[in-house]
């Protein structure tokens, strides 16, 4: 899988953070989010699209402006 796009929510302690990821492998779509850095949980859900991958994950980080795009 090919990391698309990674949002962060800006803080940098490994208890508050929280990741989302979306990756594809060209036919696949997945979007993952992370709580708790590395180390921490995670969930991932399969999508049809790259569209529905977009909205999940802006579901996911539930619209806050803390939210930054990491470079992939």
């Amino acid at each position: 899988m090919t990391l698309e796009q990674h949002w962060w929510n800006g803080d940098p302690t490994p208890r508050g953070r929280r990741d989302v990821y979306i990756r594809t492998d060209g036919q696949r779509w997945e979007v993952q989010a992370q709580i708790g850095g590395a180390s921490g949980r995670s969930q991932v859900q399969g999508c049809p699209s790259r569209a529905a991958a977009v909205i999940l994950a802006s579901a996911w980080r539930g619209g806050r402006s803390t939210w930054r795009e990491v470079p992939c």
